[in-house]
């Protein structure tokens, strides 16, 4: 592929994807992953600081979705209503992507390195979802708790989800995983 060539960020993407699971994430270079695309170095770091970069980029974006839709929830919602509007819209932005986050999945779940930035990043979306929900009215500890369980909601479905391509879409899993817990936490 030839530099003029759109969607570099993609190409990035899908390069370092594919290298990640030829060689692993340790053996892969920055410089192998800009050639398979097609691109330069200087290309690459114009799109990701890093080749972690790669597969956590897209942390910021789904930060925002998740707040904007806590903060978007009808006033009468609960907590964790509020939350479940959130969990949904996330997982209509996923289902796009879903093969993509499946590879993705597979390279952090290989990796502990990766693995425990993946648990940074979540501990980070649960904040700012009790964030959210403390802007709301919600207070403490009422807030961090629904934001937390929502993240184990949002992390156990993401889990089910990666791991069966043929299975349900992410919102069906996210709310099934939801039902679950009010189950559990009522005593049923």
């Amino acid at each position: 592929m030839g530099r003029w060539e759109p969607d570099a960020r993609g190409r990035l993407e899908r390069s370092a994807l594919e290298l990640y699971a030829e060689r692993g994430f340790d053996q892969t270079t920055v410089a192998e992953i800009a050639r398979r695309a097609g691109l330069t170095e200087r290309t690459f770091f114009r799109h990701f600081a890093d080749k972690r970069e790669v597969l956590f980029h897209g942390s910021h974006a789904l930060e925002e979705l998740l707040v904007d839709a806590v903060a978007g929830a009808p006033d009468t919602a609960a907590p964790m209503d509020a939350i479940a509007t959130a969990l949904d819209v996330a997982g209509g932005m996923f289902e796009e992507r879903r093969e993509f986050a499946r590879r993705r999945n597979a390279v952090v779940a290989a990796h502990a390195e990766l693995r425990e930035r993946e648990l940074i990043k979540l501990a980070s979306l649960a904040a700012s979802l009790a964030g959210a929900l403390r802007g709301r009215g919600v207070a403490e500890p009422a807030a961090s708790l629904a934001a937390e369980a929502g993240i184990a909601v949002f992390k156990i479905a993401f889990e089910r989800w990666a791991g069966d391509a043929d299975g349900p879409d992410l919102p069906r899993l996210m709310r099934e995983s939801l039902d679950e817990l009010r189950a559990v936490t009522a005593g049923a």
